[in-house]
């Protein structure tokens, strides 16, 4: 397995340390378990879902908090008194946790627990200042200031 390091990076720029942080944790991804399966979905031009495998789990076993642009998707098996002997036990009821790095603007807008299924709805919401805008060019010898709207401005 390769490494890399990033301190010249760090030296180099700034406001760029969240992106050094994605390449280190994206570098370390080989050895990130793949329990529970999950899917990514893209949904529409700005709608995501993310589908984790949860059999067996309850809604009260499963945990969803995002934290600074940074889902994770906990689940805990409460403990239970059962005296079951098992001959063979190829279900796999273990506890997890699964984190997703979200980009600038992604929210979380729902989840569903479904036929043994989470589904994660997230959606992009770009803030309207930070939406492109049409500039309309006019003849004159002045350019009037613009204003900060999202509609074609005249000029």
């Amino acid at each position: 397995m390769r490494t890399y390091d990033f301190t010249p990076l760090y030296r180099a720029t700034v406001g760029f340390d969240r992106m050094a942080t994605l390449l280190d944790r994206a570098m370390a991804a080989d050895t990130a378990t793949t329990y529970p399966p999950y899917n990514i979905e893209k949904r529409g031009d700005d709608a995501y879902r993310i589908s984790i495998a949860v059999a067996g789990f309850a809604e009260e076993d499963l945990s969803i908090e995002v934290r600074e642009a940074q889902l994770t998707v906990t689940a805990r098996k409460a403990p239970r008194d059962e005296k079951t002997t098992y001959l063979h036990r190829g279900i796999a009821q273990r506890a997890f946790e699964k984190t997703f790095q979200l980009a600038d603007h992604v929210h979380v807008t729902g989840a569903a627990h479904v036929d043994g299924m989470l589904h994660i709805s997230l959606e992009r919401q770009v803030p309207e200042a930070l939406k492109p805008r049409q500039i309309a060019i006019t003849r004159g010898g002045d350019t009037p200031a613009l204003e900060a709207t999202s509609e074609t401005v005249e000029v």
